[in-house]
């Protein structure tokens, strides 16, 4: 199959797994478009059945706001009728699954074909940034207009159907393990760097936003740190990240803490911890 795939090129996990489900798909031999602002992160390596496509958005004096939204749908548009695709893929609701609405109707207006669009919702798009009144009438239509709905764990389903008029089926299909890549090695060398004591090491990873609770993850390790010998290591950055860096001076385990950063081979960071 011919598969367009939109997402948020980030490190967040639904541009993650996105791109993952992208490349395995290739891997069987379907022709995948990424259509996305920038190079998702995670696409890293070449493979044949692989295409980008960079949405430009333009900037004009007029606008305070650019039009992503409109551009995005442009450009689906665009690699749609151009690269004959059988189908849209988009990840979080907002704005994607109305950019490809608008995607779909045009498409069928210009050449009669009906596309269809599969959208699958990650978390934050319906739990926090969907309730809000500004963007719950375009969620609940554009979720209803797609041709199916998956959702990535069973509470999230629900907290779908409870926050908004869905009148489809939204099927769970919950994130996946590349077991191949994510399975236990021997990292003796990098271990020995971070607790070279042998102390237990702590793993949070996330885009350090309030959402993720960064604070409770320094509390509660601050009080694991009364107990026995222990490292954390904080992966990822965000708005958080100057609060958190004061909490760990303030509760005296900042010896204990360390900041790595956004990291793509997080095996390697896991299979440590």
């Amino acid at each position: 199959m011919r598969i367009g795939i939109v997402c948020y090129p980030t490190f967040g996990g639904s541009g993650v797994l996105a791109t993952e489900l992208g490349k395995a798909l290739a891997d069987e031999g379907h022709q995948v478009h990424f259509i996305t602002y920038q190079q998702p992160v995670r696409l890293n390596e070449f493979n044949t059945n692989i295409f980008y496509h960079e949405v430009q958005v333009p900037t004009y004096p007029l606008f305070d706001y650019p039009p992503y939204e409109v551009a995005l749908a442009s450009t689906m548009v665009d690699v749609i009728i151009n690269h004959d695709l059988d189908l849209l893929h988009v990840h979080y609701a907002i704005p994607h699954a109305s950019a490809a609405y608008m995607a779909k109707q045009i498409v069928k207006s210009k050449n009669g074909r009906n596309v269809p669009v599969i959208t699958t919702l990650h978390g934050t798009d319906i739990t926090l940034v969907g309730r809000d009144k500004t963007y719950e009438p375009v969620v609940t239509f554009s979720i209803n207009e797609s041709d199916a709905i998956t959702a990535v764990s069973q509470n999230l389903r629900e907290e779908t159907y409870k926050s908004f008029a869905i009148t489809k089926e939204i099927e769970v299909i919950t994130n996946f393990v590349d077991v191949h890549r994510f399975n236990k090695k021997p990292f003796d060398a990098f271990k020995k760097v971070i607790a070279p004591a042998g102390e237990k090491i702590l793993v949070h990873a996330s885009n350090f936003r309030k959402v993720k609770r960064v604070q409770d993850v320094i509390k509660v390790f601050a009080e694991v740190r009364k107990y026995l010998p222990a490292k954390l290591l904080m992966v990822g950055d965000g708005p958080e990240r100057p609060v958190m860096e004061e909490l760990v001076r303030a509760l005296g385990v900042m010896e204990d803490v360390r900041f790595v950063g956004k990291q793509e081979q997080m095996e390697e960071i896991l299979a440590v911890s």
